[in-house]
């Protein structure tokens, strides 16, 4: 990247933070929008980065989701659920909101879960876990999306990408984190693919007829497929009865009705389920999390990987070095902090 400028995480976010404010977002909101995209940018997730401003710009001017928007939480109840109504914001504020008091129920009780209730979700879900693992507890995140993908044997979408994450806390090391869709590939991959011109590999997705297509084009008109065909599908329509039904809140083809097209942010709910390892292991031999760090050595010394391990390298390089912007981003930044919402078009 010859033509590459080189910004601190800080200013990343702060540029990010000013867009979003100039759009007329509240300072929950563009606080808590700016982090995610910037931990994108950060850790080389390009699909969950500057990218995806545009989009939520576009669900702002849409009237889609409420910019000025202040999460509440729910009066605890002495259960094990945690409430948050996001009051049509975006989901990432109100789960900040009602992390603390996720995790101190999670310790008290040995597990316990955040529902996120009336949000609109567009980043990806491994802040959230890390987030929980910072807190020394396991944490498996969920949400729906809109219909985008056919179930097994399908020929048209219903089900959503469905993101599912899982975090494991470690004490000297970056947390075991995997988070991902439950179609073949997440659909910012599918509209990156297009904006390079390039074909999708086969298996990826299916045209409006139900035929198998490597366009990206055909892709987004048809459906995405789910990943391991049977086993994905039906992961994603757990997903849809746990993060959508169970916790009153919409499914993935309710979403896509309420939008009328994909190319809003999702409106929808989020479930986080928090465990504390050594509440579950209490009065068995053994620290569970020296337990698990003895697993991690064993799947290393086979020469095999731990998820995530990319992205935390690309951190520490960040945090080192910079984010290197190339100048089209650069560029990019600049006409949406100039425009603000003129910057995306909206009928």
């Amino acid at each position: 990247m010859t033509d590459a400028t080189i910004l601190t995480i800080d200013a990343l976010k702060e540029r990010v933070e000013a867009i979003f404010r100039r759009a007329g977002l509240n300072a929950v909101q563009a606080g808590a929008l700016a982090g995610v995209i910037t931990a994108g940018e950060r850790d080389a997730c390009k699909s969950h980065g500057i990218f995806r401003i545009e989009g939520a710009l576009r669900t702002v001017k849409a009237g889609k989701v409420r910019p000025d928007a202040t999460p509440e939480l729910a009066p605890p109840d002495g259960s094990a659920i945690v409430r948050v109504d996001a009051h049509g914001g975006f989901a990432n504020p109100a789960f900040a909101l009602g992390l603390p008091v996720l995790a101190e129920r999670a310790h008290a009780l040995g597990l316990a879960a955040l529902v996120v209730n009336d949000c609109t979700h567009f980043s990806a879900l491994w802040p959230e876990v890390e987030a929980v693992t910072a807190e020394g507890l396991a944490a498996i995140v969920m949400c729906p999306s809109y219909a985008t993908v056919a179930p097994a044997g399908g020929t048209r979408p219903l089900l959503g990408t469905n993101p599912f994450a899982f975090g494991w806390p470690r004490r000297d090391s970056d947390p075991y984190v995997f988070d991902f869709a439950t179609s073949v590939a997440a659909r910012g991959e599918i509209e990156l693919h297009r904006r390079a011109g390039k074909p999708l590999p086969e298996g990826w997705a299916i045209d409006s007829e139900g035929r198998p297509t490597t366009e990206p084009e055909a892709a987004l008109a048809g459906a995405m497929l789910p990943f391991g065909g049977h086993k994905g599908s039906a992961i994603g329509t757990m997903i849809e009865l746990l993060a959508g039904i169970m916790i009153g809140d919409l499914t993935s083809p309710e979403v896509l009705d309420r939008l009328g097209s994909t190319l809003l942010a999702p409106m929808h709910g989020e479930l986080i389920l928090a465990f504390s390892p050594e509440a579950f292991a209490k009065g068995r031999p053994g620290d569970p999390i020296a337990r698990a760090e003895t697993l991690f050595e064993a799947i290393l010394g086979q020469g095999a990987r731990l998820p995530s391990q990319r992205r935390f390298a690309a951190r520490a390089n960040a945090r080192a070095q910079g984010i290197a912007m190339s100048s089209q981003e650069i560029a990019q930044l600049d006409r949406l902090l100039a425009e603000g919402l003129d910057a995306v078009a909206w009928d």
